[in-house]
C-alpha cells in the first residue's frame, strides 16, 4: 500500500463476486481516512449478490445506480410486468441475484437502498457515473437512461465533456472496446473505463482504481490471482475514430 493517505478508490462492476471483492479490498487495504466508491452493478451474474450488497450497505460506501440495479427496480417495484421483461432480467443475471438472496424477492430495505442510489457523483476533479453520458446533451437534460446504459456515443466523444473533470465509468467491459486486451483499462477523450469484466470467462478481472496514486488493483475471480500496477502500464487509449468506425455498417 502506498504511503499517501486519504486516497480515493473507485471500484468497478462487481456483479456478485463477493469473494473477489474481499480479496481486492484486502489488497487495497483502505483505511478510515480513505474514500471508497462503487460504480454500480453490484448484482447479477455472479453467485453472491446479496453478500456484496449487504457489505457495501453496512460499510456506508457511496455507490452509484447501475443498469442492473435499475433493471431489478423496474421488475420488482412495478405491477403487471410483462413476462418477456421478467425473463430478460432473469436471463441477464437476475436469477443468480434471487438465488443469492435465497428468496423469491428482495427485502424491502434493500429495495429502498437501491432506490436511493444516485446516478452520478461530482468529486471536483473526477466525476463518477455507471455508464457515461450523452455528449450532445447538457447535464440538466441527462437521465438515468444515459447514466446507466449509454455506450458508443459516450466512448466516441471527440473532446472531453468536462474541461476540468475526468469521467470514470464502468458498464462497458473494456475488452469489448477496440484493441483493448482483457484486464486492461480503457481511456478516451476525458473518460476512463474500469469495468474489466469480473464475471466474464474471457477476463475475470475485478478492478479497483486508486485515483490519488494512479494505481490499478486487480483480482482475477477465476484464477485467484492478483496484481497491482501503475495506471500507465494498465490502460489502453481508444480513439473516437475507432469507435465510430465499428458503428458504421459494413459493406458486403
Amino acid at each position: 500500500m502506498s504511503g499517501t493517505r486519504k486516497r480515493r478508490i473507485v471500484i468497478g462492476d462487481v456483479h456478485g463476486h463477493y469473494e473477489g471483492l474481499m480479496t481486492l479490498l484486502e489488497a487495497i487495504a483502505p483505511t478510515s481516512e480513505d474514500q471508497v466508491y462503487f460504480l454500480g452493478d453490484l448484482i447479477d451474474r455472479g453467485p453472491h449478490s446479496y453478500n456484496v450488497v449487504n457489505f457495501v450497505r453496512q460499510s456506508n460506501y457511496p455507490c452509484l445506480l447501475g443498469n442492473h440495479e435499475q433493471m431489478l427496480l423496474n421488475i420488482l417495484t412495478q405491477k403487471n410486468i410483462p413476462a418477456p421483461a421478467m425473463q430478460a432480467w432473469l436471463y441477464s443475471g437476475g436469477q443468480a441475484t434471487l438465488s443469492s438472496y435465497q428468496a423469491s424477492t428482495i427485502p424491502q430495505d434493500h429495495l429502498e437502498w437501491f432506490q436511493s442510489l444516485p446516478t452520478y457523483l461530482d468529486l471536483g476533479d473526477i466525476w463518477l457515473t455507471h455508464a457515461g453520458l450523452d455528449p450532445n446533451l447538457p447535464l440538466a437534460e441527462q437521465t438515468a437512461e444515459q447514466f446507466c446504459w449509454i455506450r458508443d456515443e459516450f466512448h466516441s466523444m471527440e473532446k472531453p465533456y468536462f474541461p476540468d473533470k475526468l469521467i470514470i465509468v464502468g458498464h462497458t467491459i473494456t475488452f469489448t472496446l477496440p484493441n483493448v486486451p482483457p484486464g486492461k483499462l480503457a481511456e478516451g477523450r476525458g473518460w476512463l473505463d474500469i469495468d474489466t469484466g469480473a464475471y466474464h470467462p474471457r477476463s475475470g478481472w475485478l478492478t479497483g482504481f486508486d485515483v490519488t496514486n494512479h494505481l490499478i488493483y486487480q483480482v482475477n475471480v477465476f484464477q485467484n490471482t492478483q496484481r497491482t500496477l501503475p495506471l500507465e502500464n494498465g490502460v489502453v487509449t481508444v480513439e473516437p475514430s475507432q469507435i465510430k468506425a465499428r458503428r458504421q455498417p459494413q459493406r458486403a
